[in-house]
């Protein structure tokens, strides 16, 4: 009898970690996850000095279903080397015309699937300032909350910083072929 009720309590808890693993390994893939932040490329909204790592909540559908904006903290993989993750604000879209900091001070356009991505401490950012504009599949999370450490919890705000907005932002991109109508806002 007792052995019966151990055979069954077994079962009963593989059936439902058999369940349990597939539906959480799904969630953490496909809507959310939480992340630490390393470094300083994104002082004083990230880890400012004085601090312990933040810790931030990812939302993985916004990324992948392409519902980032301009002034969004992203999260993506490195251009350079894919097994590192970056985490970035991002400064403009597709069709945007942006002027990179640093030696190369030339305007240039995001072309179609990329993104600008910078990190707001500049002098300690490895950003596209470096390796330039990012593919949009790159992008692996919108972080939108600060979960730890506790006095820190706190939505992460969309804002760019001023100085550093696209030239001109695109409503609609219009590339040759494609038959949408271009809007252009210049700053």
């Amino acid at each position: 009898m007792a052995q019966a009720r151990g055979w069954r309590a077994l079962k009963s808890f593989a059936s439902g970690f058999f369940v349990a693993v597939p539906v959480t390994v799904a969630f953490l893939d496909r809507v959310a996850c939480i992340a630490r932040v390393e470094g300083k490329s994104m002082q004083p909204a990230l880890n400012p000095p004085g601090a312990t790592q933040d810790v931030v909540l990812l939302n993985r559908w916004r990324a992948r279903s392409g519902q980032v904006q301009r002034g969004d903290v992203v999260s993506l993989l490195s251009p350079r080397d894919p097994r590192q993750k970056l985490i970035k604000r991002l400064i403009a879209l597709e069709g945007d015309l942006v002027v990179p900091l640093g030696v190369r001070r030339k305007p240039l356009r995001v072309p179609r699937g990329h993104a600008w991505v910078e990190g707001d401490h500049r002098g300690h950012s490895f950003d596209s300032n470096a390796f330039g504009p990012v593919p949009l599949g790159l992008l692996h999370g919108h972080a939108t909350h600060i979960l730890w450490p506790p006095r820190r919890w706190q939505r992460l705000s969309r804002e760019l910083p001023p100085e550093r907005g696209p030239l001109e932002t695109v409503e609609k991109v219009s590339f040759p072929g494609d038959g949408h109508t271009t809007v252009t806002r210049i700053r």
